[in-house]
Order: structure tokens, then sequence, then C-alpha cells
């Protein structure tokens, strides 16, 4: 946010060198984010790991992601261009010091102040500070600059909107995986041509060899109608969908395949089969759903869960949805992921029950109930992802404003936060079920392509760590 009169909201105007004096100062105000960094790294190629990779940086003396520093000095000139002088100014020198990192969230308020003028040579000097939200100077110098003599007064440019696409992370996850073994995977009743052609491409990228099991005729009438080649695949005919879901969870119980990919049947009707006692699929965990998510403006990949499968689940089941959540994780290389417990608020409310069960999953964490993640909640969603929210809330936490997992009060809630970063933030998805002896892949008929490649690799990342240290 610029700290500017209204008017100048659509207009820029300078001050020309007989209307500075010395002591003048202007400022403006601008909080950091992970799109800035970005930017700044695509304009001044400057990919340093401590800026744009999340994980080096955490294992930096700095703990996380920190903006170049010549961010800050490319403000100050901000500044200098458009508010004192202002249009017109040139640029003679400017000495910097770095004092302090900035971080995501942080908000400078950028500001000069003019300290010297040369008359005869309409120089002026100004002192130029950064200064972050607890009053710390985290950047200091002396600009140098020739003031304009004549009175610039000029309509604001509109400037382009500029957007970074995360459309690579499929090909990322599917690079991560290239040198694991292809899984065989029991894909349940795909007859229509959306799953079926999902099998198939994970076929193609190498993360499956897919078992179609599905009735033989009306499979290969699909195939024929859609143009689809069956040739090598395995087909295990059954009569019907019900049949199929049955058989499937009893190929997966026998070790026949190592994960189960739904089709075009429902999602309970699979997940009836799954939970029957004869398939022998059952762990000692509640089954759970986690979309794995990555959105433009967030800075890593993240978890939502459960949005798929719990309806309303009690301490006891969110007990067990995090401790799956934690599993994805670990397979996905977070050693040590921050979990927020997410609620309506950040306080513990009596008549909220949402926050009651946030507050008892931390101390189940606190006394070792809960492994390998940091927890904390309730914390509200803004405070979960953005620092900013969360140091305007007082929040000191290790979770909020950088978790990893966002856990949610139920299915409605996760599944309509999913769909809302799915449709309206740009995210790219991918879900995967966990508790079970075997990952299943749970795609919808809204999934995209992309979508449903992605869980299969995630499918063939949990699969292999399943083969190590089975659930």
């Amino acid at each position: 946010m610029t700290i500017v009169p209204d008017d100048d909201l659509k207009i820029i105007r300078n001050r020309t060198f007989d209307q500075i004096a010395i002591g003048d100062s202007a400022a403006i105000e601008r909080t950091l984010s992970t799109e800035d960094i970005q930017l700044f790294a695509v304009m001044s190629g400057d990919d340093n790991p401590q800026h744009v990779d999340p994980e080096f940086a955490a294992s930096t003396r700095f703990h996380g992601v920190i903006a170049h520093g010549m961010w800050g000095a490319a403000l100050i000139s901000a500044v200098l261009g458009t508010r004192l002088p202002g249009p017109g100014t040139i640029y003679r020198g400017q000495t910097l010091r770095f004092l302090l990192p900035v971080r995501v969230g942080d908000t400078l308020t950028i500001s000069v102040t003019v300290g010297a003028i040369v008359a005869e040579k309409k120089l002026l000097r100004l002192d130029c500070l950064c200064v972050n939200q607890d009053g710390k100077t985290v950047i200091e110098g002396e600009a140098e600059v020739i003031a304009p003599t004549e009175a610039i007064v000029r309509p604001r440019t509109t400037l382009p909107e500029v957007r970074l696409s995360t459309g690579g992370g499929v090909q990322r996850l599917l690079d991560h995986v290239a040198p694991m073994a292809a899984i065989r995977v029991a894909v349940i009743h795909p007859c229509d041509e959306l799953s079926l052609s999902a099998a198939l491409d994970a076929r193609a990228a190498g993360l499956i060899v897919p078992v179609l099991v599905a009735p033989r005729a009306r499979l290969e009438a699909l195939a024929a109608a859609a143009g689809l080649d069956l040739a090598g695949v395995e087909i295990e005919d059954v009569a019907h969908s019900h049949a199929a879901a049955a058989r499937g969870a009893e190929m997966a119980g026998r070790g026949q395949v190592e994960a189960l990919m739904k089709g075009s049947l429902h999602t309970d009707e699979l997940m009836a089969a799954v939970l029957a006692p004869a398939a022998g699929l059952r762990t000692k965990r509640r089954i759970s759903h986690c979309f794995l998510m990555q959105t433009p403006a967030y800075p890593r990949p993240f978890i939502i869960t459960d949005a798929a499968i719990n309806i309303a689940p009690t301490l006891e089941h969110k007990a067990d949805i995090v401790r799956n959540a934690i599993d994805l994780a670990h397979a996905i290389g977070v050693a040590l992921p921050r979990v927020a417990i997410l609620a309506a608020v950040e306080t513990v409310n009596p008549n909220m029950p949402a926050t009651l069960d946030a507050a008892a999953l931390c101390k189940m964490a606190d006394r070792g109930q809960i492994s390998g993640a940091l927890l904390d909640g309730p914390l509200a969603f803004d405070n979960a992802v953005s620092a900013a929210a969360a140091r305007v809330k007082g929040i000191v936490s290790e979770v909020a404003g950088r978790a990893d997992v966002l856990v949610v009060p139920d299915l409605e809630s996760g599944n309509m936060l999913a769909k809302q970063l799915e449709y309206m933030g740009d995210a790219a998805s991918a879900g995967i079920v966990l508790g079970a002896k075997v990952p299943i892949v749970l795609t919808s008929r809204a999934d995209s392509r992309e979508s449903r490649i992605a869980s299969c690799a995630i499918a063939l990342m949990l699969a292999h760590q399943y083969r190590a240290s089975p659930p």
C-alpha cells in the first residue's frame, strides 16, 4: 500500500528543485509477497536459492526465504522517481547498508529525506531508510540525484498485471518419481472415456501398470468409440461396478496390486468395498483423504485434509487425519511439516467445537500422541497462510503463516476450500486416500488430466514407501 493523497492515485507529479528544502521527505509502504520475490528473480536473473527455494532457504542461517537486497533498493528508487523529487529526477549515485533480512509478510516503510542541497548543480543528497513493521531499520543509505527544474503532472500509467504460473508442478512431480518402477494398480470400473483415458495416460507416463476391473465388453466398446488402444492392458472381467469394487479390493488385500484407482463408480461404492472386513485392507488408522495443492499465491505445495471421506470427524478421527497427512508430507520430502488446525477464529471458544478439537490435537502432539510434525491451532485460514495476518493478530508460532498442512473442521468446509482454491485461485491439485494398506487414487469427474496424473504419481511414491514400511 502506498502512502499518497487521494488525487495521487490518478495523477503523478514532481517537486521542482526550487520547491524543495532541507528536511523535506516522502514515503511509500509495501508488504513483501512471494510473488514479489519471484518476479524480481525473473527480472534480475538472480535465482539464488536463498530467495526462491524454500527447502534450501530453511537450512540457512536465515531459516527461510528472504527478499533480494536490491528489491528494497528498487523501492527507494520508486520513492525518488514518483514522490520526491518525482518525474524528471536523474539518479547520480546511491549508497546502501543492508542491516536485516526482509521476509514474506514484512511491511516496509520506505522513506527519503533531503539532507543536503547543492544549488549550482541542482543536486540533492537524500537520506534513505527502509523500516519494517517492528520499527527496525532493514536498509539505510544515501542517494544523490539531480532534481527536475520543470513541473511535470501526468496521469498515472496503468501497469499490466503480471502473474506467475505454477504449471510446472506436475512435471516436477513426474521428474521426482521417474526413477521409481511403475506399480500395478487396479482401476475400478473405468467405464467412461475420462477415467479410461486417465488410466492409459498414467500407463504411458510410466507410473502404473493398470489392471482394468470392469465388464470387458463395455470397456472394449468404449475404447473403440473413443479411439483408445487397449492392446497389452490386463482386464479383470466383472459384471458391474459393485463387483468391480469388491474384486479390486480383494486383489489389493492379496497383494496382487499395490494401489487402487477410482473409475466411473461412486466413491461410497468403492470405499465400502475397501472397508469390508473380507478385503483385509483396514489398518489401525482411520481412512482419510488428502488434497496436495499448489497455488501461485503460496510459496510451497500444501495439503488440505479431509475434504472427501470423513463428513463430521470426531477428535479421535481428526487425530488419524492429522497422522495420515503427516505421512504424506514425509513422503513428498517435508521432514518436519507445519500443521495448522483450522477454525473460524484463532482462540479457543467453548461454543465452537472446532477450536476445542484444535487445542486438544495440539496437546496430543505435546504429549507425543501425534509425532513427526509441528502442530498449532486453532488458526483461522488467513493466520495459517499469511505471516502478515498472523503478525497483526499477535500470533507467535512456528506454524502460522507457513503451514504445510491445513486440517479442516469437516468435509464441507474442506471441500469448499479446496474447490475455491482450484477454481478461483488457479491451484493445481492431486488427491489421495491414506489409512488403508494401499494408497487409493480418488478422482472426480471434474478433475483435469494433470490432476489425475499427479495423483497417480503420489500413489507411486506411497506404494514404494509402503514396501519398505507397511502401514
